[in-house]
């Protein structure tokens, strides 16, 4: 059956469009248009719903190790109020999920993990806990809205004291009221722009969301969709679980390797990864002929076949056609100019370097 977040009375007071995604009615987009709501975090502000992510609590006096031994990325050197993205790997380094892990104190950390894959996630973390650790899986019970574009932080600023705020990326706190509602603000989002996501319970969610676009709709603060969302994470070059992430492919192959640390004692996928070493790399491509390369389509050079799209679009903030792929080992070489085929159509690219947009 498919779930209404808390802010569902939200998008319709806004003209949402909404879609089932992970099975959560969703907006793609409002009235506004994907372009507009693009331009607006790259430029103000844009305030997204992502209500739909999980959220599992790991506590204990073990679950620092717990998660180091279920994680690819360091966790037991996270300091309090310090959040760190990983991933999620298979014996043979596959990709189960990538994630994000908050560590509140010596014991309590709170994983946030990607929607579409949120039961299957539980399940391995319960099925690989053997540690003094009690999981709780509270993703029912949280809501989240993501605050992102050069103006999120003065849009906030309007609505609270910001002291107990971190001024650098991937550390949070919560210590800051919104509307009167206790919440967790966090330095990071998925857009390529600086910004928070903010957690609440599900009761206060409206409360806090119409306060933003209060305090915000002056500096240009508009509610945008999954379309808008999706093409700010391209332009950033930042991988989606089931495009660039999956079962078949290691965080290594998708060029992960800040968050993968071989350094560590044993962690599930270590060898797995390194006796599959690199086959095939996600590369960034800028499209040279009119189209969009879009998923599954041919990367070939030369008339044959080096490797398949993951992810396509106009990139509205650079007025090109971008893409990202997966090609052999052997092709990636920035500047090499190969051709992206659909049947009988094809379209030259040029492989470039990724992200293909950052921010002053």
């Amino acid at each position: 059956m498919t779930e209404k977040t808390s802010l569902y009375d939200f998008h319709q007071k806004h003209q949402g469009k909404l879609v089932e995604f992970a099975d959560t009615w969703l907006p793609v987009q409002y009235p506004t248009g994907i372009i507009k709501e693009h331009q607006a975090v790259r430029e103000q502000a844009g305030l997204f719903d992502v209500s739909h992510m999980g959220e599992f609590l790991v506590e204990g006096p073990e679950a620092a190790a717990y998660l180091d031994h279920l994680l690819t990325n360091k966790i037991a050197n996270l300091k309090h109020g310090q959040m760190r993205y990983s991933c999620l790997c298979y014996a043979d380094g596959g990709t189960v999920d990538d994630l994000i892990v908050y560590r509140f104190d010596d014991e309590h950390f709170l994983c946030v993990v990607n929607a579409s894959n949120k039961q299957k996630d539980w399940e391995w973390f319960n099925q690989n806990c053997h540690h003094d650790v009690k999981l709780r899986n509270v993703s029912s019970l949280i809501s989240q809205v993501a605050l992102q574009g050069p103006k999120a932080i003065e849009i906030l600023g309007k609505l609270a004291d910001l002291s107990a705020l971190p001024a650098k990326s991937y550390w949070f706190t919560d210590q800051i009221e919104l509307a009167g509602k206790k919440c967790l603000i966090s330095r990071n989002g998925y857009t390529g722009e600086e910004g928070v996501e903010i957690y609440m319970q599900n009761e206060d969610a409206l409360a806090i969301t119409e306060a933003i676009m209060t305090a915000g709709e002056p500096l240009g603060l508009i509610p945008c969709g999954l379309g808008a969302r999706d093409t700010l994470r391209l332009e950033a070059a930042m991988p989606l679980y089931g495009h660039e992430l999956d079962s078949e492919t290691t965080p290594l192959e998708a060029g992960l390797n800040f968050a993968v640390k071989l350094d560590k004692a044993d962690f599930i996928g270590k060898q797995g990864m390194q006796e599959k070493g690199l086959t095939k790399a996600r590369i960034g491509l800028q499209l040279l002929d009119r189209g969009i390369a879009r998923e599954h389509y041919e990367v070939q050079k030369d008339g044959a076949v080096i490797g398949h799209i993951t992810s396509g679009t106009m990139a509205p903030t650079l007025g090109k056609a971008i893409a990202m792929a997966y090609v052999d080992v052997d092709h990636v070489q920035e500047g090499l100019e190969v051709e992206v085929v659909h049947g009988a159509r094809s379209m030259k690219a040029v492989i470039c370097a990724m992200p293909f947009y950052k921010r002053k």
